[in-house]
């Protein structure tokens, strides 16, 4: 079998130009000792959305810790929002990432609303930024709901909801679409638009190529622990 066609090196160069949200060059990340990722290289411009797909265990979850600047790569170089992996640099960029995980991430004996209240202090946002992104996800009138009584889409609609008040520059997706009914599935396009729109980035990992492909700008595949290559569309900075 043959090896995928893989991004050289000399492709992908961390040049710090403006327009940059991210770059990683030959990245390289163990977990307990097995390798995951092999050398990705992988860019991301203000203003673009990017899927990434691959098999389970391909590292998508892995790569998306990195970019959140959580987990930091054992090889290999990178950059996300002007801060250099792996050095101290980082905590002062991580308030503009947001990572919605595969599995909601709330308190679960918090209602919704004092969720999102932990959530503005820790970042500065009114609490009246919150209850009204909890309106805008359909959420208002379960606002006074523990946490744990709510189903996995109303939680995964909180979080959302959350994203939509912090407004984050690097918005990071695993599965984001998981759980939510057909009429809540466009609010994951209206916020990654919203980050596009606003010179952000977004990368979302998704089983469901069809629905990716109608989000995102191009589509990276993970395979063998490697980013196969994407064409960059012409409408998207370089």
């Amino acid at each position: 079998m043959q090896p995928p066609l893989l991004a050289s090196p000399a492709t992908t160069r961390c040049t710090g130009d403006p327009v940059e949200i991210a770059c990683l060059a030959g990245i390289a990340v163990a977990v307990e000792r097995t390798p995951v990722l092999r050398g990705v290289d992988l860019d991301l411009r203000a203003g673009e959305v990017i899927g990434l797909v691959g098999p389970n265990g391909s590292g998508k979850s892995t790569l998306l810790r990195v970019l959140a600047t959580l987990l930091a790569p054992r090889g290999g170089t990178g950059r996300v929002l002007g801060a250099t992996l792996g050095t101290p640099a980082v905590a002062t960029v991580r308030p503009r990432i947001a990572l919605v995980g595969h599995l909601p991430s709330l308190y679960p004996h918090l209602t919704l609303a004092e969720n999102l209240r932990v959530v503005a202090r820790l970042r500065g946002v009114a609490d009246s930024a919150m209850i009204e992104a909890l309106d805008v996800v359909g959420l208002a009138g379960a606002s006074g709901r523990r946490a744990d009584r709510c189903s996995q889409g109303m939680q995964r609609r909180a979080e959302l909801a959350r994203v939509l008040a912090t407004a984050p520059s690097l918005l990071l997706l695993d599965e984001a679409h998981a759980g939510l009914d057909a009429d809540s599935c466009g609010l994951v396009d209206l916020i990654a638009d919203q980050v596009r729109k606003r010179r952000g980035a977004c990368v979302a990992v998704s089983h469901e190529r069809d629905r990716l492909s109608a989000l995102a700008d191009r589509v990276v595949e993970l395979a063998d622990g490697h980013a196969l290559v994407a064409p960059r569309p012409s409408g998207v900075a370089t």
